[in-house]
């Protein structure tokens, strides 16, 4: 702490998983999960405990905000892809995966938007049946390609 009474942290400095924990509200569990997908990734002490580098902390934020959002972790894994673990990541690093991860939400937000217009229509006809539907699926054709939800691509 310094005159100020502001705590200054160096960038090197390792945090213990409770404290990981107990800074970004993520169960200690959960922190264990998200390194074993290589979302974050930890040191090992010489008593084979866990350290994680700060910058760990920015990781296990926007994996937090993308799960609440319910984005899949394996649309994070692939923003993520080019974001070094093993070293604190630059500005350009995390630029770049902030660009791969908008393309991402964009499609998902255009499939959202046509599936809420389709919804709309469909619920408009009256007929609240989407395998009977005239209008989205007429004579039931859909049935021909499959099980499951057709007109909208998961």
């Amino acid at each position: 702490m310094d005159h100020t009474g502001v705590t200054h942290h160096e960038p090197d400095e390792l945090l213990t998983v409770g404290e990981m924990s107990r800074r970004t509200g993520v169960a200690v569990s959960a922190l264990h999960y998200y390194e074993s997908l290589d979302l974050i990734a930890s040191q090992r002490t010489a008593g084979n405990q866990r350290r994680y580098p700060r910058h760990m902390l920015r990781r296990v934020a926007l994996v937090s905000v993308a799960k609440r959002l319910g984005i899949p972790l394996s649309d994070v894994q692939d923003a993520f892809a080019e974001v070094p673990l093993d070293t604190r990541p630059s500005h350009e690093d995390w630029q770049r995966a902030s660009r791969r991860w908008k393309t991402t939400l964009e499609q998902r937000r255009l499939g959202i938007e046509k599936l809420e217009k389709e919804l709309t229509g469909c619920i408009g006809c009256g007929c609240l049946s989407m395998k009977a539907c005239g209008l989205l699926n007429p004579d039931d054709e859909l049935a021909q390609t499959g099980s499951g939800a057709r007109r909208v691509p998961l």
